[in-house]
Order: C-alpha cells, then sequence, then structure tokens
C-alpha cells in the first residue's frame, strides 16, 4: 500500500477508510458521516495550524471503530449518534442552535437587571443561566477551551460578583453603585455571548 505523502493525502487516505469500513451503510449516510468528519478535521486544523494531521486523525479515532459506531447506531433505528474519537471529540452537528445557550447565558441578566424587584426572578434566572450553561458544555460547536472561559464568565465570575456585592463590606451601598455593577456583568456576559458566537464552529 502506498504511504500517504502529504497531509493531503492522509485525510484522504483516512476518510477513505471510513467509508469503505462503513461500507453496509446506507449511501446518503455515508455520505453524511464522511462529510462531517471531513468538516470536523478541516476545523481542527484550521483552530490548530501547529498539529499534525496524524495527531487531529489520532483524536478522531480508528475508521473501522468509526463506521462501527455508526453502523450499530444504524442499526438500531434512530439517527446516526454523534461520532466519537478516543479524545471524545464529537463530529456531528449538536441539535441546539448555537444561539440558545447564549441567549439563555445572557437574557436573565437583562431582566433581571431591568426588573431587580420581582419575587422569585433571580431564581427563576438562575436556574436558566444553569441550564445554558450546561447546554453551553454539550454543545459541538465550540472547543472545550472556549467552552470553559465562555462558563467561567459568562456564570462563575457573574455568580461570584454577586456573593461578594451581597455579603460583604467591599460593596459600596445604595441603588446606584448597584446598577452601575449590575450593568458591568451584563456588559461582559454579553460581551462573552458575542464572542462565543462569533468563534462558534459552523
Amino acid at each position: 500500500m502506498k504511504t500517504p505523502t502529504t497531509s493531503t493525502d492522509l485525510v484522504r487516505d483516512y476518510l477513505a477508510a471510513v467509508e469503505r469500513e462503513a461500507s453496509a451503510l446506507p449511501a446518503d449516510r455515508r455520505r453524511e458521516l464522511v462529510a462531517d468528519l471531513g468538516e470536523h478535521i478541516e476545523v481542527a486544523r484550521a483552530e490548530r495550524p501547529g498539529a499534525a494531521p496524524g495527531e487531529i486523525l489520532a483524536e478522531l479515532g480508528d475508521p473501522r471503530t468509526i463506521a462501527a459506531t455508526a453502523l450499530a447506531e444504524a442499526g438500531s433505528g434512530g439517527a446516526p449518534a454523534p461520532v466519537s474519537g478516543g479524545a471524545g471529540v464529537p463530529v456531528r452537528r449538536g441539535r441546539v442552535h448555537p444561539l440558545v445557550p447564549l441567549l439563555m447565558l445572557a437574557v436573565p441578566y437583562l431582566v433581571t437587571t431591568v426588573l431587580p424587584d420581582v419575587p422569585g426572578l433571580a431564581l427563576c434566572s438562575g436556574l436558566v443561566r444553569i441550564a445554558g450553561g450546561v447546554l453551553l458544555c454539550t454543545s459541538v460547536h465550540w472547543t472545550p477551551v472556549r467552552k470553559i472561559v465562555g462558563v467561567l464568565l459568562s456564570v462563575v465570575a457573574p455568580t461570584v460578583a454577586g456573593l461578594v456585592w451581597r455579603e460583604t463590606t467591599v460593596a459600596p451601598a445604595g441603588d446606584t453603585p448597584a446598577l452601575v455593577g449590575n450593568l458591568v456583568v451584563l456588559a461582559v456576559v454579553v460581551g462573552a455571548s458575542g464572542w462565543l458566537w462569533r468563534a462558534r464552529r459552523a
């Protein structure tokens, strides 16, 4: 067998191996699987220009394993499951639109800033933010590093700042400082959501 001489050859041979191993899949599912893998490889190479193609392919996993997972899912009568490699890298697109977790992280802060005295609103806001953080962490639209930064900026940092503000004497008293503090937190959360939106995977 000819040894691949370029990174393009390596990727092409890898995808060809997946297609060959998944030959028992219906043609449309097989094409979709290969297309998703190819898309993920391109995104990974663009985000990590210094990484060797072989390293990225190794993270995806053995073509036989990927094909076996897709075949097993197809045999169960459901849609193909997300294909994960050795590093647990999901290949298929997430079913939740990337805008959903970002709105769930940002909108509650806006609502509680505008309506700070509504009973129970802070609790509901916190629950929505937690759900948004979970959706963000389980989405395939961001890398693990971006997910961590997004959760830190959108959930952890604002929560800690709120606790420090309410439970200590560090913050100045009065409605005006509280409003300014809320606006600063809102700006951070909206900025983080905007950054995540721009940094999302297609």
